[in-house]
């Protein structure tokens, strides 16, 4: 068998999504050697970063060292979910790039950063269910690959955040912010880091650093879960705090409560706590992507830790205490191990025969007489018994 490579890439729409948060994904038909054919989805915050990956790994390619020897195709930073021709521009802006890195030297176009960024992921094979507060919108570019501007959905509204303390980014992908910024949050990733705008700029920011303009975050993170999801750990970690878990990488646990800021309520036994969700997969997923990720960007900060927060609400943000975790993770998990309290006695043969049952005549329970009736004939009585003593 020889190597894998793809043959080609093609863009087929893409999807307007509302979860998290409202955002776009782009439908990929990618074509392999073995002539198969995937359908992948992808946020066009991970194909840039894919490019910016992709020049630092052929720098003289992109020109890098001399711009003359630039052959790996240009992909412009626009201003992103501004309006209609925007989404219907940028689509034909994505298929001239990948055409264009198809036909680039092997060590290109059938580089391992290229055929991992398509590889068929868990959450390509997931799509979003019918049972969410709103389906996603696809919107399939036509066969002659011009868009109709009036099948673009209208431009999106973004969240509004703004930052309560000073940030200073540490790698090129994210954003500096100071106290008081106001930005556009364009992505909301699991692992709390938010991919923001803010006039010509933009980046990944901590969501710990961010809070809604008109009333405390809290009010946004889901309700917690003390069933729990099955998680392996793929990364080890020494908790700081004192409400933070300490977990080995291989280790499973159950995750019961999914915030925002990246930072999840984890069970391990009976003990409960904080664990960076970037250092989580679910059990049996490929890891490949999870670990790239972790290389690039490290677990948020918490905004525990953050010196100097500034929020411009009087009230407090509030979170469950971890007692509270501890003590409903316990009564739920007895609760599961209850054995149930065994029905009523029936008849031998009588359950298996649902028929009989119903057959079965029932006795005729009497009407309970009502107060006011009850009071009158106590009343008549007393009457009567007045009456024979005269």
């Amino acid at each position: 068998m020889g190597d894998t490579f793809i043959r080609h890439i093609a863009l087929l729409g893409f999807e307007k999504r509302f979860v998290p948060s409202q955002h776009y994904v782009y439908m990929f038909l990618v074509k392999w050697q073995d002539l198969s054919e995937k359908v992948v989805y992808r946020k066009f915050t991970e194909i840039y970063e894919f490019h910016k990956m992709l020049k630092e790994m052929f720098p003289i390619e992109a020109g890098e060292i001399h711009t003359e020897n630039r052959v790996i195709p240009h992909l412009p930073a626009p201003r992103w979910f501004d309006g209609q021709r925007a989404a219907e521009s940028r689509q034909g802006t994505l298929t001239e790039y990948f055409n264009g890195l198809m036909g680039l030297p092997v060590k290109i176009s059938r580089c391992p950063h290229l055929l991992d960024f398509f590889k068929v992921r868990p959450d390509d094979l997931k799509l979003p269910t019918d049972s969410q507060v709103k389906k996603p919108e696809t919107y399939l570019m036509a066969k002659d690959g011009k868009s109709n501007v009036a099948d673009i959905t209208g431009p999106i509204i973004l969240q509004t955040y703004r930052a309560i303390a000073d940030y200073e980014k540490s790698s090129r992908t994210e954003m500096t912010v100071v106290t008081g910024d106001v930005v556009d949050v364009v992505e909301k990733s699991e692992s709390g880091w938010w991919f923001c705008q803010m006039k010509t700029k933009r980046g990944w920011v901590p969501a710990s650093y961010l809070e809604p303009l008109d009333s405390p975050d809290e009010a946004e993170d889901p309700d917690p879960n003390y069933e729990g999801e099955p998680y392996v750990s793929i990364k080890a970690y020494a908790a700081v705090e004192e409400d933070e878990v300490s977990l080995s990488e291989g280790e499973t646990i159950d995750v019961i409560h999914k915030l925002l800021d990246g930072w999840w309520v984890v069970r391990k036994g009976d003990i409960t706590g904080y664990f960076p969700s970037m250092y989580l997969q679910k059990a049996g997923e490929e890891i490949s992507q999870a670990q790239r990720q972790i290389r690039s960007r490290g677990a948020p900060p918490r905004r525990s830790t953050i010196r100097n927060a500034q929020s411009i609400h009087q009230r407090s943000r509030k979170r469950l205490s971890q007692d509270t975790y501890r003590r409903n993770s316990v009564r739920f998990l007895q609760q599961r191990r209850r054995p149930a309290r065994p029905g009523p006695q029936t008849a031998v043969g009588a359950k298996d025969n649902p028929s009989t049952q119903s057959a079965k005549p029932q006795p005729a329970v009497p009407p309970r007489p009502s107060s006011d009736l009850i009071l009158h004939r106590c009343t008549e009585s007393t009457k009567r018994k007045l009456a024979s003593a005269v």
